[in-house]
């Protein structure tokens, strides 16, 4: 067992110091790309400064045969582009495949000064944290990075969710989670053919009134997903790190994926993977507070002055535990409107009303 004493010490010697705290930085949307699509790749200057994240993925939209063709596109776009105040994120291929461990290899070395968070997917325990975080370090120190790469699990499996928790805590580069609803459905052997989103199979229904067992019974849809990310929620929160939908498969049905990131955000998730531009508005718009609701937030704050005792506002009292949710959303709409201009108009003209 390490001693907690050498948790905060690098792995690797000449490996950049641990961060002892994530950064919150506005990540709504993960917007994801193929690296060895040149015309996806052509894009990516226009993209950046439009999203929060910028995502290479390496892994499950990439044929085999293309494995290594995506990988020096990451590479040659992340050379050639001036991401901004844009994140840059990968996804890798996964621990156990033929691929993972010299996407590492590779993009540590070469573009390394450039990404922000390695996303490894099919995460099943600390183990598979332990073995990124100590070859990570090793390659900083190669490189001569002067920051840690994050790392970001993908929560795909039973196992993994079963052990949730021990990866949020497993190593000091863990920045968050993302929800992966199509492995790990097939992990759990649930019959559901669909990325993310519910399913009109799973049901309530009201209870009969009178003797047909038919007439008049509504029934309402259910979350399939309300579980898994609420966990996931906890283990982040626990553990100062940040968690997030992941991808909603039907492109069409944008009122859908709208449904599912605003129950995603309402649990306490920061964002979600944007597959495709119509997506990164709704995301935007999802993961953002409503103006209305940051100056009620703001209202409440000012009232309560030292943020003790109780006040009425508007016949609501408000107390305590009340002016920590509304520090929530206005220390969020702060970080937004911190990088988007729209945004902190918007709030601003809210909270002068």
């Amino acid at each position: 067992m390490r001693s907690a004493k050498d948790f905060f010490r690098p792995l690797a010697v000449g490996a950049p110091q641990p961060l002892r705290e994530i950064p919150f930085r506005p990540s709504r949307m993960i917007h994801f790309f193929d690296p060895g699509n040149e015309k996806m790749a052509a894009k990516v200057p226009d993209l950046a400064p439009k999203v929060d994240v910028l995502l290479g993925n390496l892994e499950d939209a990439v044929r085999a045969d293309r494995k290594e063709a995506s990988r020096a596109g990451l590479v040659a776009v992340a050379r050639a582009t001036d991401f901004g105040d844009t994140q840059l994120w990968t996804r890798v291929n996964s621990l156990d495949s033929p691929w993972g461990l010299d996407d590492l290899l590779t993009l540590v070395t070469e573009i390394g000064d450039k990404l922000d968070v390695i996303m490894v997917p099919k995460v099943e325990g600390a183990e598979d944290i332990h073995y990124v975080d100590r070859l990570l370090a090793q390659l900083e120190a190669k490189a001569g990075l002067t920051r840690p790469i994050l790392v970001h699990a993908i929560l795909e499996t039973a196992r993994g969710v079963a052990n949730v928790e021990e990866i949020a805590g497993a190593s000091p580069r863990m920045q968050g989670m993302s929800l992966g609803p199509a492995d790990l459905a097939a992990s759990r052997r649930m019959k559901t053919t669909r990325v993310g989103g519910g399913h009109p199979g799973y049901l309530v229904r009201t209870d009969p009134v009178g003797d047909d067992l038919t007439a008049g019974r509504q029934t309402y849809q259910q979350d399939l997903w309300h579980y898994t990310v609420a966990r996931m929620v906890d283990a982040c929160a626990a553990h100062g790190i940040l968690p997030y939908y992941g991808p909603f498969g039907d492109i069409r049905d944008v009122v859908a994926c709208e449904d599912q990131f605003r129950n995603a955000f309402l649990l306490g998730c920061v964002g979600a993977w944007s597959l495709h531009p119509a997506q990164i508005d709704i995301a935007r718009r999802v993961f953002s507070p409503a103006p209305d609701e940051v100056a009620w937030a703001r209202k409440v704050i000012a009232a309560m002055g030292d943020g003790t005792g109780a006040v009425m506002i508007d016949g609501k009292m408000q107390d305590d535990a009340t002016v920590k949710q509304c520090r929530v959303v206005a220390e969020l709409a702060d970080a937004l409107a911190a990088k988007d201009p729209e945004l902190a108009k918007a709030y601003a003209e809210a909270t002068d009303d």
